[in-house]
């Protein structure tokens, strides 16, 4: 077989439980859902990290966050770090972008540094919102839509960046500009890379006015959590109740209950809306002859508390509507259609690409590749997925450093304290076969103390497995 096209459909801040395809009755994903059933639901999908940046490092790289540096929003990925997409390019692959990346600041009108990544077409937009000069959606809604665009800017609109109507939203610009690449713009004569950056549904909650319609707040279901729950928890959930993103933005308990489940409506909006932007690019796979030699990966860099566990947005939170994240991988003659697996993890996802490609995987990538699992084989299989937080939203003083790991059933979640920071010590473990919801926490409970310490050990062998030692040894001394 010729080397396959991939497609990489990635949307922001999206949990896992966002799709019907994971259960939720709620929300309305037909496309996703098709796609699903055509390929493997990976039920246990983890990032690296709960915020965006270093997230999308791991992705790109391969790496955990202290192995490529990039530990937080607002810092620039390494130019040294080796990006994936460059190998796929070396290797003859078309490779091309639309939307945001964020592997570098981009706040204050900055445009993130251009890496080495090997992208032949690069269409970035960090966010829809005014800002970079560089923001391709703004130059392309001020040619389609010269009125509204002039409208919006100097907020003299009905509508806002995020409740454009559908044909001049930032969500139908990723559908457009992924069409226009698999009809015209890609080299004929080269498979391609493609990755369909969205970026809803990201804060701050709207979507056009015909998807915010099929939604009734009051039918949907409230938040997860329990009278007193925070009680229990690290002191840093309480105060990010109250402020998010260390006090930058709206909390939990600035929101009235109506503006809650508003919020959750037009959440699930978004999702909808890219739904059927993905059933565009679907139908286009089709029309163009493409669709059987395409691999079609549809995941998310994180997810989104939504007034769970009375929290908001992100942060350092571990919970599995915050790290755990949908990941679909439809393979037409390798996957089996409907397949399920799991306990993955985002830095299988480059070593998948390189060897579906059939390129060799660098020694120094600490993902594995899935495609193994995609093709319902029965191979030995990591039974822990890391994730880590090292102050990686907006800052607090004292820093908040976070480790997850998860194991079996249990989740451990160690907040770091001295030397690391000047906060208490202390931490998270749920069972999540008895407790799925994680409403009960058993750090301090005695009768769970032996599980505790044996979690903390097995952590301790996972970072020294994780450390950065890709640097081939070339003698003994």
């Amino acid at each position: 077989m010729s080397q396959p096209n991939i497609l990489l459909i990635c949307t922001d801040q999206q949990r896992f439980d966002a799709l019907g395809a994971y259960g939720n009755p709620h929300i309305h994903t037909p496309n996703l859902d098709r796609l699903a059933s055509e390929g493997v639901l990976f039920e246990n999908c983890y990032v690296q990290n709960p915020v965006c940046a270093p997230s999308r490092a791991s992705l790109m790289t391969s790496k955990y966050v202290p192995a490529h540096g990039l530990y937080a929003n607002g810092v620039d990925l390494s130019p040294h770090e080796e990006l994936f997409s460059r190998r796929l390019a070396d290797a003859g692959y078309d490779c091309g972008l639309v939307g945001k990346f964020h592997l570098g600041a981009c706040q204050y009108g900055r445009s993130e540094p251009r890496l080495d990544d090997g992208f032949r077409v690069f269409r970035w937009a960090h966010d829809p919102y005014p800002g970079s000069s560089e923001n391709a959606y703004h130059r392309w809604l001020k040619a389609r839509f010269p009125d509204l665009y002039e409208a919006v800017l100097r907020g003299e609109s009905e509508y806002t960046w995020d409740t454009m109507p559908t044909e001049a939203h930032y969500s139908h610009w990723i559908g457009e500009e992924t069409i226009d690449f698999l009809r015209s713009s890609r080299e004929n004569d080269k498979p391609f890379f493609f990755i369909a950056n969205f970026f809803d549904p990201h804060h701050g909650f709207g979507a056009p006015a015909e998807y915010v319609e099929r939604y009734s707040p009051h039918e949907l279901p409230k938040p997860v959590t329990r009278p007193g729950e925070l009680e229990s928890k690290p002191p840093i959930f309480t105060d990010a109740s109250k402020k998010s993103y260390a006090g930058h933005a709206r909390g939990y308990l600035e929101y009235t209950e109506e503006e809650l489940m508003e919020a959750r409506a037009a959440y699930y909006a978004m999702v909808t809306l890219i739904d059927d932007e993905v059933g565009r690019i679907l139908r286009t796979l089709e029309e163009t002859g493409l669709a059987d030699n395409t691999i079609v990966v549809f995941t998310s860099d994180h997810g989104e508390m939504l007034g769970d566990h009375q929290l908001m947005l992100k942060g350092p939170f571990m919970y599995e509507c915050a790290v755990r994240v949908p990941l679909i991988v439809r393979w037409p003659g390798v996957a089996t259609p409907g397949r399920r697996s799991e306990l993955v993890q985002w830095v299988d996802l480059a070593p998948t690409f390189l060897q579906a490609a059939g390129l060799d995987i660098p020694a120094w990538y600490q993902g594995a590749s899935l495609v193994p699992l995609i093709a319902g084989e029965n191979v030995p299989w990591r039974d822990w997925a890391l994730c880590q937080y090292r102050d990686s939203g907006h800052s607090y003083d004292p820093p908040v450093h976070v480790t997850m790991l998860r194991h079996d059933r249990w989740k451990l979640v160690v907040h770091h304290g001295s030397p690391s920071t000047a906060r208490e010590r202390t931490g998270e473990l749920y069972d999540l076969e008895a407790d799925p919801n994680e409403l009960t926490n058993l750090w301090h409970d005695p009768a769970h103390r032996d599980v505790r310490t044996a979690l903390q050990e097995l952590l301790i062998d996972v970072l020294v497995a994780t450390e950065d030692r890709g640097r081939p040894r070339l003698s003994h001394w």
